[in-house]
């Protein structure tokens, strides 16, 4: 039984911006999908009467602080080591491919 295809594996991949071979393809298929099947016998528990968690610690909240007004670093010391910067902020390497910094 196949649960994914190749042509899944290709747009995933796509979407991810990760470049595979038809090859890579072929195999990542038939990966995934063992992958799947292994986690097969999950669905032989009978799971009727049991209750959802949404944690597996169980009944934790966060434990939030007040929000208090403390002196804060100027722009100036926030900048001192970076390696570029310009008009008063960062300046990075585009990641999506644009070209350029940002």
């Amino acid at each position: 039984m196949q649960h994914v295809n190749e042509s899944d594996v290709a747009g995933i991949a796509q979407y991810v911006r990760i470049a595979m071979s038809d090859e890579e393809i072929a195999k990542m298929t038939v990966d995934l999908n063992n992958i799947i099947d292994s986690l097969a016998p999950i669905t032989e528990y009978d799971l009727s009467g049991v209750e959802p968690t949404f944690h597996p610690i169980g009944d934790i909240s966060n434990i939030m602080r007040e929000d208090e007004l403390k002196e804060s670093f100027s722009q100036e010391v926030a900048l001192e080591n970076a390696s570029r910067q310009e008009d008063g902020s960062f300046l990075i390497p585009s990641i999506l491919g644009e070209g350029g910094d940002r």
